[in-house]
């Protein structure tokens, strides 16, 4: 497969994620305004209903639709997967104060593990804010659910940061985070 049919069928995915049901005529439409002429952007479309990815309704000539097999079940499963992640982060984000407590941490690996709690809830937060583009995610209750636990554990790390002995401790956090000063050499 050349890369430019993998770029079309990765559009074809996009736009049927988007859209849940959607004519035929409408998404070959779509697609070549992206990437891809009319002949290959079908012979993809019809490479993915053939492969299982897609599948095709025939209402009449005129009238064909495309949607992805089990896009709710898909959905829901991918939520539920980032669910279970950020439900074991919160864990993880409660524990923190007894685990350093017990096993004695030192200021350098405190500001370490809540560095390493904010990276792993950014990235969870961040794959959200993407998902929050495509309706189907959205519409599904585990994305309010997922969203409110995020919310959840950024309060609970601040609280962390804030009960520190220490007085530098979030400025110590905050430094640690910042993006260093981009270098003209860096630039492309």
């Amino acid at each position: 497969m050349d890369k430019n049919s993998e770029i079309i069928k990765i559009e074809i995915i996009r736009i049927l994620n988007e859209n849940g049901k959607i004519r035929g005529t409408e998404l070959a439409k779509r697609v070549i305004e992206k990437v891809g002429n009319e002949k290959t952007v079908y012979r993809e479309i019809s490479e993915l209903v053939e492969a299982g990815e897609i599948e095709k309704k025939v209402h009449s000539r005129a009238h064909i639709e495309y949607e992805l097999i089990n896009l709710s079940e898909s959905v829901n499963e991918q939520l539920k997967n980032l669910h279970k992640e950020i439900n074991i982060i919160f864990e993880e984000i409660i524990n923190f104060k007894q685990t350093s407590e017990e096993e004695k941490f030192s200021y350098h690996e405190r500001i370490r593990s809540i560095i390493h709690l904010i990276h792993i809830v950014q990235s969870t937060d961040s794959i959200m804010k993407v998902l929050s583009f495509y309706p189907a995610f959205r519409k599904d209750k585990m994305f309010s659910q997922i969203k409110r636990k995020i919310d959840d554990s950024w309060e609970l790390i601040m609280n962390n940061i804030t009960h520190q002995h220490e007085d530098n401790f979030l400025n110590e956090v905050l430094g640690n985070l910042r993006i260093s000063k981009i270098d003209s050499k860096n630039v492309n």
